[in-house]
């Protein structure tokens, strides 16, 4: 597979139209980086994150394993969550950030990229299992998805979305809707 600035405008542009979350996504994408950046905010809105992070995959995930995943958030003192998101707010490197994030209970890398994502959606991209499946078929990613993933590997991943949203000039957000719906087809032919 090859991407180009069309295909990923076309996969982009199919995202929208299709995935059920596409609404509340750009919702998000516009009031999280305000919200996170002031104290007005609890529980609900750093759930939401952590919830949409498992959530997007519709029914992939257990139920069971999604709700252990989504509550494991809960377990931290909220008062060090907002220490946490303000350090992450104030963090200049993508490494500070990360060990901030997944300072907590519940958060992974995987899950840390989501949280960056939202904050600062000019500048990080999430990481899952799709997406590096899609950049390993182009041949942007030369092995398999980690397990466990690790700091090195998110970094690794995110420039080189970095550098398709600079190549296509488009944004990272659209190279991840693109990248989304790319496995979503490659799954489907798959099984025909």
């Amino acid at each position: 597979m090859e991407l180009t600035r069309s295909l990923v405008e076309a996969k982009a542009a199919e995202y929208r139209a299709e995935e059920p979350l596409h609404a509340v996504e750009q919702q998000h994408l516009e009031i999280v980086p305000g919200t996170f950046a002031g104290d007005d905010y609890g529980w609900r809105d750093v759930e939401w994150l952590v919830q949409w992070y498992f959530r997007r995959h519709l029914g992939a995930y257990s139920n069971r394993e999604r709700r252990t995943n989504e509550a494991a958030i809960r377990e931290n003192d909220f008062g060090t969550v907002v220490e946490v998101l303000g350090a992450v707010a104030g963090s200049a490197t993508t490494d500070e950030r990360l060990e901030e994030l997944t300072s907590l209970v519940g958060v992974d890398v995987p899950v840390a990229s989501a949280f960056l994502t939202f904050m600062f959606p000019d500048r990080y991209v999430v990481v899952g299992e799709r997406e590096w499946r899609v950049l390993r078929a182009a041949g942007e990613l030369d092995r398999s998805y980690p397990d466990p993933v690790t700091a090195d590997d998110y970094r690794g991943y995110l420039a080189v979305c970095r550098g398709l949203a600079d190549r296509f000039d488009v944004d990272l957000w659209t190279v991840y809707r693109a990248l989304w719906r790319l496995d979503e087809g490659a799954s489907a032919s798959d099984s025909d």
